[in-house]
């Protein structure tokens, strides 16, 4: 069948879904379709009976605004993803949302729409496949063996993300990486040659990437020879540089702006179609001959197939290998996990040992790694600092992949996107980490996980004013709050060592967001508990101390460094006969998840009374103080001293917390 009638069966129900739905960007995915067939049909290893097949290839639209050319191909090659659901593009209920969410279709791999993204989730995905691999693979038995691919646009390019995460894929030696790079000069505001004049090919040649191209993005069998010679070198990732038209067949709207974000129109459609020479007029109409050539079911089951009995062998000659390959990929925990963490909460708390959080942090993982394979780590250029490194740890490099550890150098955003395209992919539990005050470059990839339910750890060291000498720069203010209040994410600031085991655990068994860990510099005291006490830390939120009795008169919550000055003003309020509670808040999402009896138990509705003491934005504490309470917190920013001439200066002294609350 004519190869160009398979490519505008894309362009067809692309501009169809996008004039029902009166919204959406028509003009990537008329540009894109030659080169998506010939991906799509010709060389994508995949299977729309399974989705999930662990040795899929892994595709991602990092353009995401080009949905319509993903649900397209989707539908047309047999995957759960009927035509009434492209009639339904962007509509209320919808699976075919305006950018493609993992969560709504299989076959989506990662929720994209962010420009850059995409990309950067994508090279996550080619690492976990080498590093897998790696871990995995005997000889004969290539168990790991796919590629990851990437549609991208000027869009994605332009982003800083884009510079970050390409720089590391090539000095990683990311082989099994290719980007297709939709090279239609042409974004939002009109024709890009006034904003983006890079050399593209000379940049990725720098990175150390094999370029391939230009070639005619509207040509399928150039496309396909590019496509051969990108997948022929193994040792670098590969761009492949394809000139295209946006809005490619339509007479009127074609190379210009106007098909970026807009129907077409009905009487351009029509115009469109016959330019096009498709001749069926019904909007969505593709013919029965065109499905049966797209139809990727029998190709894939047999791909598959072959696939299993290969496994099937490989589980014969390594059993133990095999189990371990299926238990990581399948995303479940070993069963001593949990009992190994309860335990060393348990000896933290007898030694009494005094360590900044960041260091107890390390000293977990020293605990977890040796009971997780799996955990993969890596830090933005700071490692000694953030500490993520244990004793176990073995830099991935671009000529040695069996590590288990990531140097990311200066590159935030672009470490937190990729550790998301590692956990998307499968086999790994990533933790990354930095300064709490450069979350603040990574926020959309931290905001991404979120939103697809995705487990990261996110281990955030000097996370607070107790920077000191750093200065406002490096002092975090309204970092804590900004995670707090992110949907699907929980966040910890632990007091002491107990807490942050109690942290660390928690997040591992957090299947469906991130998790993160807000950790001192300085160090911190173990703080007196019972065994019941130690017990409750997972819940959140928990009783401290209680001046002898159930019913306080006022109550202290706190978090991280702040708690052991709550303590000691409560000790100094109850000499003065005040019946006062202090509850550490080390997880306020984990104990807002409570039921409410225990909450009440915790914080009892008839006590209005009520301090929240943190060296962070006092705003978010207001939910628990009541308009009867007060909040001891930071409302400017911070300054240049020693950290303990800072606390004094914004009022974290016993001092004021004994003032405040007999103001109250």
């Amino acid at each position: 069948m004519d190869t160009k009638k398979l490519a505008d069966a894309v362009r067809i129900l692309s501009m169809d879904g996008v004039q029902k739905a009166n919204s959406g960007h028509p003009g990537a995915p008329m540009g894109m379709a030659d080169i998506a067939e010939v991906l799509w049909r010709r060389n994508l290893k995949h299977n729309p009976a399974n989705p999930q097949w662990t040795d899929r290839d892994r595709f991602v639209l990092s353009n995401g605004h080009a949905s319509m050319l993903l649900y397209s191909l989707l539908h047309l090659t047999g995957y759960d993803l009927p035509l009434e659901e492209l009639k339904n593009f962007r509509q209320l209920n919808s699976k075919t949302a305006g950018h493609p969410e993992n969560h709504l279709i299989p076959g989506i791999e990662t929720t994209t729409g962010p420009l850059g993204q995409g990309i950067a989730n994508a090279a996550g995905m080619a690492l976990a496949e080498k590093v897998l691999a790696e871990h995995f693979n005997e000889e004969g038995f290539p168990i790991v063996d796919h590629f990851t691919y990437a549609f991208t646009g000027d869009g994605c390019l332009m982003e800083g993300i884009s510079h970050e995460v390409c720089s590391l894929a090539g000095t990683l030696n990311l082989g099994k990486l290719i980007v297709f790079y939709d090279d239609n000069g042409i974004s939002i505001d009109g024709n890009i040659e006034g904003w983006f004049t890079d050399d593209t090919a000379q940049r990725f040649t720098s990175y150390g990437w094999q370029v391939v191209g230009p070639v005619d993005g509207h040509d399928a069998d150039a496309l396909q020879k590019a496509l051969k010679e990108a997948k022929s070198d193994l040792q670098r990732p590969s761009i492949v540089i394809c000139k295209t038209k946006i809005g490619f067949g339509s007479p009127n709207k074609e190379g210009s702006a106007s098909t970026h974000g807009a129907p077409l129109g009905e009487e351009e459609i029509a115009l469109t179609r016959k330019a096009l020479g498709w001749e069926h007029e019904e909007p969505f109409f593709v013919p029965q001959d065109i499905y049966d050539a797209w139809n990727a079911l029998e190709d894939g089951a047999r791909a598959e197939a072959s696939w299993n009995a290969m496994f099937k062998e490989y589980r014969k000659a390594y059993p133990q290998k095999a189990e371990e390959f299926e238990r990581r990929t399948s995303g479940s925990l070993p069963l001593t996990l949990e009992a190994a963490v309860n335990s060393y909460k348990k000896t933290l708390q007898q030694e009494g040992k005094s360590v900044a959080t960041r260091k107890a942090s390390q000293d977990v993982l020293e605990v977890i790694g040796l009971e997780l394979p799996e955990l993969i780590g890596g830090s933005a250029d700071l490692a000694p600092s953030n500490l993520t490194k244990w004793k176990g740890s073995k830099p991935i490099t671009g000529s040695d992949a069996q590590g288990n550890y990531i140097h990311f150098g200066v590159r935030e955003f672009g470490m937190t996107a990729m550790m998301n395209g590692m956990r998307l992919h499968g086999g790994f539990i990533p933790y990354s980490g930095t300064f709490l005050i450069f979350m603040e470059y990574a926020r959309n990839a931290v905001r991404m996980a979120a939103l697809m339910g995705l487990q990261q750890i996110l281990v955030y060291t000097h996370d607070s004013i107790g920077v000191g000498e750093d200065g406002p720069t490096h002092q975090p203010v309204e970092q804590a709050a900004s995670l707090r209040t992110t949907p699907n994410m929980s966040t910890w600031r632990p007091a002491d060592s107990v807490e942050t085991a109690a942290a660390w655990k928690q997040a591992l068994m957090k299947h469906d967001g991130p998790t993160a860990l807000l950790l001192t510099r300085q160090g911190l005291p173990v703080l007196t508990r019972n065994e019941e006490q130690v017990s409750l830390i997972d819940k959140g939120g928990y009783i401290l101390w209680d001046s002898g009795n159930k019913e306080p008169d006022l109550i202290i919550l706190s978090s991280g460094s702040e708690v052991q000055l709550a303590l000691k003003a409560a000790e100094e309020l109850a000499q003065e006969e005040v019946k006062v509670r202090v509850v550490s808040m080390p997880s306020p999402d984990t104990f807002d998840a409570q039921d409410q009896d225990y909450r009440d138990s915790v914080l009892p509705p008839a006590c209005r009374k009520r301090i929240a003491v943190e060296a962070a934005s006092a705003d978010f504490w207001h939910k628990y103080t009541g308009l009867d309470g007060a909040v001891i917190g930071m409302n400017s920013f911070g300054e240049s001293a020693p950290a303990d001439k800072l606390f004094p200066l914004f009022g974290f002294t016993v001092e004021n917390i004994v003032k405040k609350a007999k103001e109250l």
